[in-house]
């Protein structure tokens, strides 16, 4: 998939680095932790996200303060300066028309911030994974305790030829990841930042607290999370939604962070995100077989389970466990879901 990087300075001269690719609606991406504009074109871990994005909406992202491509500098990790980049990005690609924008993990209190600051420029404000508390902020001294320990592993051993004590921290993002998937997240960790900067930027993120920014929010708003995500408690998610007028929330079955792309969760986060912004829902049989394709085309036509099976010449036991394997994919419950789903989507019309 092609992008286009180009720099920018900051008012305060800060060079970021920010990329844009694909077309249609428009819709900008704060930057979050760990991210690399090259890498993640590649990595198993975010070039499904970024492929996802660019294949269906006019996608602008960048890398933050001591992060990737913008560079390994730490200071300024505040939320005026993020803000601040969220805005230069912005005005650099010369947006006049109101803008999705989307916010994972630490990325959401920036693009709260500018939600509130700017709600004629945002059409539709997505969050997902995202807090509006760091972790020193939530009146959980216990887990202060716990993230100061990360805070100091990652100043401490972040640039070590082992990767041991980056493993503390991929452990956490995706604890259900295959071992290339860890080893990459690993080598991605030392690649993209340093450990002066890793530490600075853990530290600036436990200081977030943009709850009184919550009930300013006036444009449409999604929030999606991780039932077991081990990074941002549940309740932090909950917290967003119950707080946000009129924001819509939803709940993912996952335990990672970092949604893999092998896992029903992404299947139901893409079909979310293209119900909420209006992007075109080309790929919602991607994760589908030429088998399951055909059984799904039988199913919304209308026909039993014996009768898909008679069709396809396989049992009837094949057909169901192979309708349950679907629906995962598809991020549904049920037979009526899925129709509903295949049918007003026109997936099936191709």
């Amino acid at each position: 998939m092609k992008q286009s990087i180009r720099y920018l300075t900051s008012p305060e001269g800060t060079r970021i680095a920010w990329s844009s690719m694909g077309s249609g609606v428009t819709l900008v991406k704060a930057a979050n932790w760990l991210s690399h504009l090259e890498y993640d074109l590649e990595s198993p871990i975010w070039q499904h996200w970024t492929r996802f994005f660019g294949s269906h909406f006019h996608f602008i992202r960048y890398d933050e303060r001591g992060c990737g491509m913008t560079g390994g500098d730490p200071r300024g990790l505040s939320l005026p300066n993020w803000l601040g980049d969220l805005e230069s990005v912005v005005d650099a690609a010369g947006l006049d028309e109101p803008f999705a924008l989307m916010g994972i993990s630490q990325g959401a209190a920036a693009c709260l911030a500018y939600a509130v600051k700017y709600p004629h420029r945002v059409s539709k404000l997505l969050l997902y994974g995202g807090y509006a508390r760091g972790a020193y902020e939530r009146d959980n001294p216990e887990a202060a305790r716990m993230y100061r320990a990360i805070v100091d592993i990652a100043r401490g051993g972040w640039n070590d030829q082992n990767p041991v004590f980056r493993q503390v921290f991929t452990a956490r993002f995706i604890p259900d990841a295959t071992d290339a998937q860890v080893q990459w997240f690993n080598e991605l960790a030392g690649t993209t930042t340093t450990a002066e900067a890793a530490g600075a930027l853990l530290e600036a993120r436990a200081h977030i607290n943009v709850t009184d920014l919550l009930p300013q929010v006036t444009v449409p708003t999604l929030v999606l999370h991780s039932r077991q995500d081990g990074v941002v408690p549940l309740e932090e998610g909950r917290l967003l939604a119950a707080n946000i007028p009129g924001a819509r929330f939803v709940e993912l079955e996952s335990r990672n962070h970092v949604l893999l792309e092998s896992e029903p969760a992404w299947a139901r986060f893409r079909e979310e995100t293209l119900q909420f912004l209006g992007g075109e829902a080309t790929d919602r049989l991607a994760a589908l077989t030429d088998r399951e394709r055909m059984i799904v085309q039988r199913l919304v036509a209308g026909c039993t389970n014996a009768e898909i099976a008679a069709s396809l010449f396989i049992s009837d036991k094949t057909v169901r466990n192979t309708l349950t394997r679907i629906f995962g994919k598809l991020g549904v419950r049920s037979r009526t879901q899925a129709m509903a789903l295949l049918r007003d989507g026109g997936v099936l019309d191709r």
